[in-house]
């Protein structure tokens, strides 16, 4: 398993950056990789969603489920698939804006890759949640 977690103050209310980062369709706006979301049934808790994900040059499709949803504060998304994964987001109001933190708990099929393999993606796949929260901050800050 291996765990991503990774912080952005952002100059836009909390609401804003929460409703931007838990909604499904704007996924492949801010995050590298992300293709598509669809079949987006429900909101908040209990919300599922197929996606389409481009990791490591392999086109990867999944579905998840909002397992917790708090609103304006923390939201849990559970994702099966090629790669089994768990992903956090959570904003906390601040003087200067919302901080927005990504946590990010996922497997990556060690047999498909290899041991070093792995090594190397996972430094990438940290490099890309930073860039993915840049993108969230310019993209709210307009």
């Amino acid at each position: 398993m291996v765990a991503l977690k990774k912080s952005v103050v952002i100059d836009a209310p909390a609401e804003r950056v929460f409703a931007y980062v838990t909604e499904p369709t704007t996924m492949a706006d801010w995050f590298p990789g992300a293709v598509e979301a669809r079949n987006v049934v429900g909101v908040g808790e209990g919300q599922q969603y197929e996606w389409t994900h481009k990791y490591v040059g392999l086109l990867l499709r999944g579905q998840t489920t909002v397992v917790e949803h708090v609103p304006n504060k923390r939201s849990v998304h559970q994702s099966i698939g090629t790669i089994s994964s768990i992903w956090t987001f959570s904003v906390e109001p601040r003087e200067e804006g919302t901080t927005l933190t990504i946590e990010i708990d996922y497997t990556i099929p060690v047999p498909v890759l290899g041991k070093l393999a792995k090594r190397i993606v996972v430094k990438r796949d940290a490099r890309e949640l930073e860039g993915a929260l840049i993108n969230v901050k310019e993209i709210l800050a307009s």
